[in-house]
């Protein structure tokens, strides 16, 4: 008897759909909201964002010291010139708006005397980092953020969906479908414009800071789509989080070694002198790739970050979760030196958009990690993210607001009402394949890489694409498809670029000679393979 085909019925009717529910998401849908009927779609709860985990803190330039002008010429030269100078003049101009916006509605960031306190980090000019909380930053912006939407009489939510694909009309971007996590019901929402704010893909690797829930679906399903991605290749890898073989990687805060955190070798020797002049504030991915050759070279799996000189009240209090989360892994951090090593933590690429968060796709706009608008070029400047979320999440949210879709809204409906696809199939072992997966990109496709390296990587994903082929429906099926197809695409685009620049660093280029830098990695499905793996790239 052959299975039959999957329908899928038409759900909530809304004017807007906001897939993402961190910082860039809320922010785009508490501005829509005025404007129509908003839907903010989530996997799993509404507070398993990647912003809820941001320790460090926001960059703004508000104190008496700085200025927009510095902390734009820091956020370009961080990003080794490559990021866009209108991207990084829109989010350092319209930074402090923003923040003192998120201070009206009621954000608590850290004071002494009365006074706002700023830190420095890595790659930055002045003390220009606000923080909460000592270092729960995101917790407490989602928290003030969540507070608002809520009070937004035209924002629902649809917790526990899981977005399975976009869909397209007349090259048109005009709702998505979705299951339920839960009941497995299949839904079609139409919408006039979708705003993905989906995070990064951190999980594609063995090593992350990034929660179980970063897997790259708003570039894969994005991808799917027809939009272009941009710049894939450069992933950063945070310098220092936590390592502990009983437990998963946990961000150690840039902030840490901003505050005289000094890192050592396995001798007790500090090393980072010797790399860069600026030591341990040195840009993140020569941080990187600093303690990964100190590692190499005296053939351990860590080096330590070492606070103890901080003294012990001041680390309490100005670390408090990071010190609770070492503790119960038995290391005292006011005693102890802190093993860490690397681990993938941001994209710099995404789906390529512009300063308003437009995409290739009409109807589809995109931002926060999951865009790439050039503001970060190749490498993001410490702290920039949070305040990019902001940015440029209202400004995807005006966008969304002034598009008008060619095709009517009966018309849209009539168009995606019981939607038929083939019949439903399960991976035989979703959770060894994802695994083999995230070891092959950490091994292959990591803080290092080479031309045979990333050659075998490649051969090893061809082979495993087959399996995620066809009509899959549950969460964990769905999320390793898209791993699948965003491992692909970082390794097309970092084989492609033969130069290092940045997060990207190819031990076979180790150089970038003459202007062949200055470049981005494109790559699209064709029309007639979508929605097959396989992507296209190009130089523009």
């Amino acid at each position: 008897m052959t299975p039959l085909n999957q329908t899928f019925h038409l759900g909530p009717e809304a004017d807007y759909l906001v897939i993402g529910s961190g910082v860039a998401g809320l922010r785009a849908a508490i501005e829509l909201s005025q404007h129509g009927r908003v839907l903010i779609i989530t996997k799993g709860s509404r507070r398993q964002s990647n912003s809820v985990y941001a320790q460090g803190g926001v960059a703004v330039a508000l104190s008496e010291e700085d200025d927009v002008n510095l902390h734009f010429t820091d956020t370009i030269k961080a990003g080794h010139q490559l990021g866009r100078e209108d991207a990084a003049r829109a989010l350092v101009e319209e930074g402090p708006m923003r923040i003192q916006e998120l201070i009206a509605w009621g954000t608590q960031f850290d004071k002494v005397d009365g006074k706002f306190v700023f830190a420095k980090e890595g790659a930055h000019s002045r003390d220009r980092v606000l923080r909460a909380q000592g270092d729960a930053t995101g917790n407490e912006m989602i928290r003030v953020l969540l507070e608002q939407a809520k009070k937004q009489g035209h924002i629902q939510w649809f917790d526990h969906h899981f977005i399975m694909d976009l869909l397209v009309l007349d090259g048109q971007c005009c709702g998505v479908r979705v299951v339920n996590e839960a009941t497995g019901h299949l839904q079609v929402l139409p919408a006039k414009a979708v705003i993905l704010t989906t995070g990064g893909a951190g999980q594609v690797y063995a090593r992350t800071t990034n929660p179980p829930n970063a897997t790259g679906d708003g570039f894969a399903m994005a991808y799917r789509a027809g939009a272009i991605l941009e710049d894939m290749e450069f992933v950063q890898f945070h310098p220092t989080s936590l390592f502990h073989q009983s437990s998963p990687p946990f961000l150690l805060s840039e902030t840490m070694r901003g505050e005289g955190g000094l890192l050592r070798n396995r001798k007790g020797e500090l090393f980072m002198p010797k790399y860069h002049p600026s030591a341990e504030l040195a840009p993140r991915d020569i941080v990187a790739r600093a303690i990964w050759s100190e590692m190499a070279a005296s053939r351990s799996r860590h080096v330590y970050l070492d606070v103890t000189h901080l003294g012990s009240a001041y680390i309490k209090k100005r670390f408090p979760t990071i010190y609770q989360t070492c503790l119960r892994v038995d290391i005292d951090i006011t005693e102890e030196w802190i093993p860490v090593s690397p681990s993938a933590h941001y994209f710099m690429g995404g789906i390529k958009a512009n300063i308003d968060g437009e995409t290739s796709l009409p109807g589809l706009l995109a931002a926060g990690e999951a865009a790439c608008n050039g503001v970060h070029g190749a490498n993001r400047l410490a702290s920039n993210s949070l305040l990019e979320g902001l940015v440029f999440g209202v400004r995807a949210a005006h966008s969304a607001a002034q598009w008008t879709p060619t095709i009517k809204g009966k018309d849209r409906k009539h168009g995606l009402a019981n939607l038929e696809f083939g019949p439903k199939r399960t991976l035989e072992d979703a959770e060894k394949l994802r695994n083999s997966l995230r070891r092959l990109m950490w091994d292959q496709v990591g803080l290092v890489r080479t031309g045979d390296s990333l050659t075998k990587a490649l051969a090893k994903i061809s082979a495993w694409e087959p399996q995620v082929q066809g009509f899959l429906h549950t969460r964990p099926d769905l999320e390793v498809k898209n791993m699948m197809q965003v491992a692909r695409c970082i390794t097309e685009a970092a084989l492609w670029r033969e130069h290092s620049l940045g997060a990207h660093y190819r031990a076979d280029f180790p150089g970038c000679k003459g202007s062949a830098w200055k470049i981005h990695s494109q790559i699209q499905c064709p029309e007639s393979e979508r929605p097959t793996p396989t992507p296209q790239l190009k130089i523009v």
